[in-house]
């Protein structure tokens, strides 16, 4: 700061710059073209998930009991919305069952 931009003692120091100028976009989202996981939701995740292995499947594969006991996909997501860990496992498996399904269908997809 030089001499002339030292607030008085009680003023708030600012900048010209930052007073005139509008307020910054946020820029748009990075495009991922090789994230599968891209664009969806958790939801989509657990519905897929489900369709594919069905409640019990699930259970199996990934230990938790939101896919144990009473499940539903609403309980589901609001356990995985608040553990981290567990919705990593969950998006695992279903990276895992993207690329089970693309070998069973046998072509490039």
């Amino acid at each position: 700061m030089t001499e002339s931009e030292v607030p008085e003692p009680g003023e708030t120091p600012s900048s010209p710059a930052s007073q005139t100028q509008a307020p910054a976009q946020a820029a748009p989202p990075a495009k991922q073209p090789r994230n599968p996981l891209h664009g969806l939701t958790l939801e989509a995740i657990v519905v897929a998930l489900h369709g594919y292995y069905g409640w019990e499947g699930l259970a199996q594969r990934v230990a938790l009991r939101c896919f144990e006991s009473d499940p539903s996909v609403a309980s589901s997501l609001k356990f995985l919305r608040k553990t981290p860990w567990a919705r990593e496992k969950v998006e695992s498996l279903y990276l895992f069952m993207l690329r089970e399904q693309k070998r069973q269908g046998g072509g490039p997809g």
